[in-house]
């Protein structure tokens, strides 16, 4: 079949392999995107997880909370000079703020009328394309980053303390922060490995598996390269395993450990949030 040069860039873009891999996946793949994906994998030539899309279009990221709530909302718009608008940026934080004062779940009426106004008055094309709601316990605070002028990315954490009046120790409050900063910079898919679903590693497992079999490998040698393969791949998507922010030679949770003893109580993260603009969602 005929394969467009619109799907072998698609392709491309998702998965970073060569152009020619790409169209020769497809080819096999009868046109099949997330066959020919998995051929890719399988071949050593892709990422073997990639959760969300490369950025599209232009907007901002806002983020805002209060009491037990945080709001993290995306505002689209067409070109990068509105995103840097100083309306779109007031609209914005207008936008979240109403999103946390109302208790919303869902984009309604009122916030699409609001932003409705605003383009007869920016004269340019917008869009509230989503927002996501995240909760904390009384034993939990919240840390915010947005990174930039640009607004472009941004990251939420939730973050435990057994002992609760640790949270306000600048040791705890440090390293919220910094895991903030850590999930806009290495975008974690999952938070630990308990949070990975069963049918994506196992998934995972058969990719490495094949892998494996490419390079030719004895059988006996098998199960213990793919083993060490999903362990790699584990401390690239979860959070808790990655390489810290401030020193990736340590996993986020050796952080975590360091910061519990310096304070005596167990610290930990629990939860987190990262958009980035016009990612695939």
């Amino acid at each position: 079949m005929a394969i467009s040069a619109a799907d072998v860039k698609k392709l491309r873009d998702k998965t970073g392999a060569g152009m020619m891999d790409c169209k020769n996946a497809l080819i096999e793949a009868d046109g099949d995107f997330s066959k020919a994906e998995r051929i890719l994998k399988e071949l050593g030539k892709a990422a073997a997880a990639k959760r969300s899309g490369r950025a599209t279009n232009e907007g901002r990221i806002f983020v805002a909370t209060e009491g037990d709530k945080a709001v993290m909302l995306e505002l689209a718009c067409e070109t990068d000079f509105v995103a840097r608008n100083e309306t779109f940026v007031a609209l914005g934080d207008d936008l979240v703020k109403d999103v946390l004062k109302r208790g919303l779940t869902s984009v309604d009426e009122t916030l699409e009328n609001t932003v409705k106004d605003a383009i007869s008055t920016i004269k340019e094309n917008m869009s509230l394309r989503r927002f996501s709601v995240l909760e904390k316990g009384s034993s939990e605070i919240f840390s915010t980053y947005v990174h930039g002028d640009s607004g472009r990315m941004g990251g939420v954490v939730v973050v435990s303390a057994t002992d609760s009046s640790a949270l306000a120790r600048p040791e705890v409050t440090e390293f919220a922060f910094d895991c903030a900063l850590h999930v806009v910079a290495f975008r974690p898919a999952y938070l630990n490995e308990d949070a990975v679903e069963p049918a994506y590693l196992q998934e995972q497992q058969e990719i490495f598996m094949q892998q494996a079999l490419n390079l030719g490998k004895p059988e006996k040698v098998l199960q213990g390269i793919v083993q060490g393969k999903v362990r790699k791949h584990l401390s690239e998507i979860c959070l808790l395993e990655q390489g810290f922010v401030k020193d990736e030679k340590k996993p986020v949770k050796t952080a975590a450990a360091e910061v519990s003893k310096a304070v005596g109580t167990d610290v930990t993260v629990t939860n987190y949030l990262v958009y980035a603009v016009g990612e695939e969602i």
